[in-house]
């Protein structure tokens, strides 16, 4: 383990024990590979998107740390906490942007291994968002693994860390998890 990542794990825990120190320290250490997530989501997003990475970034940052609970179990997990807190705030700006213009065609969604491809729609965010629910429900797993992919980046051997399963599982569970999203997207049109 490199060093960078055994400093996250310490921060986390002194952040934990209280230290406020901590706070700052971790996101410094952190801010550069959360600001290479919200690039990512941001790359997807529509072109006229009035949110910024840095903006997704400091607003999932500041969510983190007023949790209640914020008992991160090492790297991985934070980053997965944050990939979640990131895919929340985009979903809200959804949202929002959706209540303010209805209708227009339906552009195609594309799911992707660490991407959502929604640039022209806040709509397929949020149809994402809805089939992911309903996912966790049939099977929390799937849902998990779809989640730390899609909107966390994370690798297949992180997300297998992070869930405490196999590579092979995840893998399994991505195969079937993504199949069932298109058929809840898109129905028998596909």
């Amino acid at each position: 383990m490199d060093s960078s990542r055994r400093d996250v794990t310490r921060l986390l825990t002194e952040l934990r024990d209280g230290d406020k120190e901590a706070e700052s320290k971790l996101m410094a250490l952190v801010y550069d590979e959360l600001h290479h997530i919200a690039e990512r989501y941001m790359r997807r997003e529509r072109s006229d998107h009035t949110l910024q990475p840095t903006a997704l970034v400091n607003e999932a940052y500041m969510r983190m740390l007023t949790q209640r609970d914020r008992e991160w179990n090492g790297r991985v997990h934070f980053f997965a906490v944050a990939a979640q807190a990131m895919r929340r705030i985009l979903v809200d700006h959804a949202r929002a942007h959706r209540s303010g213009k209805r209708g227009g065609a339906r552009a195609k969604l594309e799911l992707q291994d660490t991407l959502i491809a929604a640039q022209e729609q806040p709509d397929h965010l949020l149809a994402l968002d809805a089939a992911l629910n309903r996912l966790a429900e049939w099977d929390a797993r799937q849902g998990k693994v779809v989640e730390l992919r899609v909107f966390g980046g994370l690798s297949e051997d992180e997300i297998a860390q992070t869930l405490g399963v196999s590579v092979r599982t995840v893998k399994r569970d991505w195969s079937m998890a993504k199949a069932w999203l298109h058929g809840e997207i898109f129905g028998d049109s596909g």
